[in-house]
Formats: C-alpha cells, sequence, structure tokens
C-alpha cells in the first residue's frame, strides 16, 4: 500500500483538549483512528485514549499482516473499547464513567472499510465529490435522516448523543465497506469540533483542490476562527490513498510479514500523563492485553 497522511489537532476554547488520533499499519493493512472525549464526564481524554489503545493492540494482534473480516474487526474493537472503559471507570471507583465518540478505518488491498460511535466523522471525496459521509448518532441527525420536521417549540441540539463508547447500554456501531478506492482518494477523520463551524460543501471543496497538507490545517484554522473564544477542539487526520509520488507519504512495502508501525501506541506515555500515574498507565495495557488473550481464546 502507498498512502499520504496529515493529522492535526488544535485545543480551542477549552481547558483541555480531549480529542485523540493515530494510525498504525502493516505490510497489508492499516488502521486510522480518532475519538473525541466527551465533556460533561470525567476524563474525557483518558477515555479518548484508552479507546484508540484498544484499537491500536487488537490490530497489532489481529492484521497478520492483513485482518481477516475488517468489517467485524471494526465492530468487535469498538465495543472491547467500550468495555475497557467500564473496568477503568470500575478499578477507579469512578461514579460516572469517562466517555468517547470513535470513528476508525481500514484500508486494506484497494478496500476501505469504517465503522464509527457517536459524531466523529468520516469523509470520504472522489475527484472533487463526496462519496461517502457518516451519520451522527444525535437525535438532530436522527430526526433529519428520518424527514422529520421540527414542531414549533420544538429543537433538537445536535451536540446531544443517544450513544457513544463508555455509556451504561451497550454502543450503537454503524459499519460500512467495503468500499474500493481508486487513486487519488481522500478520507477526512474528524471531530465535531470542525464539522461543527464548517460546512461539509466547505470541506470538500477544500479537500477537492488543495493537497492534504494543505486542506487539513486551512480547514482546523477555519474551524478555530468561526468558533471564537469558545470554539470547541478541533482534529482531523486525514489520508490519500495511492498518493502519486507524494514525499511525505507513507509506504508499506518495506514492512515485512511482521512488520507493524504505529503512531498511537507512540504517544500513550505523553497523552496520558495529565490524566493518569504510572501505575494507572501500567493497569490499562495490562487490562487491555488480558481482553486481548481472553479475545483469542475464544476463537
Amino acid at each position: 500500500m502507498r498512502f499520504a497522511v496529515f493529522q492535526v489537532s488544535r485545543r480551542g476554547g477549552r481547558e483541555t483538549n480531549e480529542d485523540r488520533m493515530g494510525y498504525c499499519y502493516t505490510s497489508e493493512a492499516g488502521l486510522f483512528a480518532l475519538a473525541d472525549g466527551m465533556g460533561g464526564h470525567p476524563e474525557g481524554e483518558v477515555a479518548a485514549q484508552i479507546a484508540l489503545q484498544t484499537l491500536a493492540a487488537l490490530f497489532q494482534q489481529d492484521a497478520r499482516p492483513a485482518i481477516e473480516d475488517p468489517q467485524r474487526f471494526l465492530q468487535d474493537s469498538i465495543v472491547i473499547a467500550h468495555q475497557q472503559l467500564l473496568r477503568y471507570a470500575d478499578s477507579k471507583d469512578l461514579s460516572d464513567t469517562p466517555r468517547t465518540t470513535v470513528v476508525a478505518c481500514i484500508l486494506q488491498g484497494n478496500q476501505a472499510w469504517w465503522a464509527h460511535c457517536g459524531d466523529s466523522r468520516l469523509y470520504l471525496v472522489r475527484q472533487g465529490k463526496l462519496i461517502a459521509r457518516t451519520r451522527d448518532h444525535s437525535y438532530s441527525e436522527l430526526q433529519e435522516a428520518l424527514g422529520r420536521t421540527s414542531r414549533p417549540g420544538e429543537a433538537f441540539n445536535r451536540n446531544v448523543l443517544f450513544t457513544c463508547l463508555g455509556s451504561p447500554g451497550n454502543p450503537m456501531v454503524d459499519c460500512q465497506g467495503p468500499l474500493i478506492l481508486e487513486q487519488g482518494d481522500r478520507l477526512l477523520l474528524c471531530s465535531d469540533g470542525l464539522w461543527g463551524s464548517v460546512e461539509d460543501f466547505e470541506i470538500v471543496q477544500q479537500l477537492a483542490d488543495l493537497g492534504i497538507g494543505e486542506a487539513v490545517p486551512e480547514l482546523v484554522e477555519q474551524a478555530l476562527r468561526r468558533g471564537g473564544e469558545r470554539s470547541d477542539n478541533v482534529t482531523a487526520l486525514a489520508v490519500e490513498w495511492e498518493s502519486d509520488g507524494d514525499p511525505g507519504g507513507d509506504t508499506t512495502q518495506n514492512l515485512g510479514n511482521s512488520g507493524f508501525a504505529s503512531t498511537i501506541q507512540g504517544a500513550l506515555d505523553a497523552d496520558l500523563v495529565a490524566g493518569m500515574d504510572d501505575e494507572e498507565i501500567e493497569r490499562s495495557v495490562r487490562e487491555i492485553n488480558e481482553v486481548i488473550r481472553e479475545r483469542a481464546s475464544r476463537r
């Protein structure tokens, strides 16, 4: 595989940036993921990091070097990440569980699969046109999908979600794919801090007119400007498939069958230090490894 990646995360008018993102890959498969820790609940940044860390650990286990069933992998891994958050809250005796949204995509062969829970989005742009976009798990988007218009005095806050990771009930995970990729296809994973201030047509236009290394930072800055002092955190990760000779692109051709590269696990200590001490980090890693062993033993 050959692809180019550009990722950026900026803190808006919030005390902390609870967004997390990253990617990992083998010689035949790539996982790209983004999580947005939810305000109003404790340790949102920890929730987002645990979610991504879980996905990366499971990907490293299952990609040998390809994922046998990418759609099932995404479904199962996101549910396991949810379970990890419940375990974390129980281990710390928290009265409320840390919560996060998540969107993840697997590229393998010449195909793409993706899944999400919450309102972090994926966009797929091809030759200047929007080919696919995830549907938020929000009451406002649900009403729109059902073709229902609001009654007088009735309004749905787009920030109110009916599912996420870490909630008391089982999370709803929407999976899509496979979709055959074409050279130059661009995928964007982003938090609601981006799409909440920048319209879909603007996102598509920027991704179509500029390289991802120019389009992504411009979209992020645009969202921050429009959000002003109370702007949400803005995070985006873009991938260009089979980028034509992009010197900043990644290639998997130099990885052997057992090779694995990741930007998710490598950022663990720096990202979690603010919310967890060393003992808590080690316990989280042990718990994830325990889930991995349990999952493998059931096969």
